[in-house]
């Protein structure tokens, strides 16, 4: 019968600090807008679940999803911009 503990040393070869890369600590930053409007969102939605909402909560959920809106746009237009000019050079 082979000894697990001889192997882990392979498999755990690299140590793991616990910390992200950078690269996803610059895709997180990059993100950021559209993450808090996204909870911008649920915070306006959630308000809302256990009652009627009012006039003044359904203005601010479409508040909210136009923020979203426009942080994806704004996200999406980001990355279409990163690749043509990447392609290009």
């Amino acid at each position: 019968m082979k000894s697990i503990a001889a192997l882990q040393a392979v498999v755990t070869a690299a140590p793991f600090d616990g910390e992200p890369p950078n690269a996803e600590l610059d895709a997180i930053e990059t993100e950021m807008p559209l993450i808090l409007a996204d909870v911008d969102l649920l915070d306006a939605q959630i308000m809302t679940i256990d009652r009627t909402p009012t006039e003044l909560d359904q203005q601010r959920i479409r508040r909210a999803r136009r923020r979203v809106l426009a942080a994806r746009r704004d996200l999406a237009n980001r990355a279409a911009t990163l690749t043509v000019s990447g392609g290009a050079a």
